[in-house]
């Protein structure tokens, strides 16, 4: 059984349907890929997965649970975290304030003293900038932080929107090697949404491309990766 299974999602604005029937599943211990141009409904469906939104229709099942029902929190707190598009943090807030509103759903404070040492050795600028305020940090050590604020809610699923978004080429790097890190030693399972197709692709164990809120293409990261029309649409081969 999967650990996140996502069947028909529907989520409409209004009158527009953002994501139309949208299929895919996340195994324990996979990272997912979904790409796609602006607009294509990849930020819809994270933010339809933790509860941010509404589906008209479909559902979403988590560890074999029907979550469609549940509300945000309850989601955070059966395992499910987001890292948002632009990062989101509290810009006259320090890094690790920052840090701790993600654990307001972790009771244990051990819990939370061994997160914030993962993610200092994740990430060692973010524990050299934990009492700087976060809006004097750079775009990437801004991204840094937002991850690890996702990462104090402990999640068994972790989803990262636009992560290499307006980061320099170096940092990216760095932050590609966390993902993979996260996922090999800690066994976490990430679904990553990217405009940057081929790092997305690279890192992926499966992944869903996505047009105009539908799923065009789904296979192995390496499958999509030398699939002519993913090449052409999101590669520029």
């Amino acid at each position: 059984m999967p650990m996140l299974e996502v069947t028909d999602l529907t989520v409409r604005y209004g009158a527009l349907e953002a994501i139309r029937k949208v299929n895919f599943s996340v195994e324990d211990g996979e990272i997912v890929a979904l790409i796609g141009s602006n607009g294509a409904g990849k930020s819809t469906t994270l933010r339809a997965i933790v509860g941010l939104v509404n589906a008209a229709n479909g559902s979403t099942r988590f560890d074999g649970r029907d979550i469609t029902a549940l509300n945000s929190a309850a989601r955070v707190r059966h395992g499910i975290s987001l890292s948002p598009e632009g990062r989101r943090l509290f810009g006259r807030m320090s890094v690790l304030d920052n840090l701790l509103t993600g654990a307001y759903s972790v009771s244990s404070r051990r819990v939370i003293n061994t997160m914030l040492d993962e993610i200092y050795d994740l990430f060692p600028r973010v524990r050299e900038r934990r009492h700087q305020l976060a809006g004097s940090l750079s775009g990437g050590e801004q991204q840094m932080v937002a991850i690890g604020r996702a990462l104090m809610a402990h999640p068994r699923l972790l989803m990262l929107d636009e992560p290499s978004l307006g980061i320099a080429p170096k940092v990216v790097a760095e932050i590609a090697q966390a993902i993979e890190r996260l996922n090999k030693e800690k066994g976490l399972s990430i679904i990553l949404v990217e405009q940057n197709a081929r790092l997305a692709l690279r890192l992926s164990h499966n992944a869903y491309a996505l047009e105009h809120g539908e799923v065009v293409r789904s296979g192995r990261g390496t499958e999509l990766l030398a699939d002519p029309f993913v090449q052409k649409a999101y590669l520029g081969v």
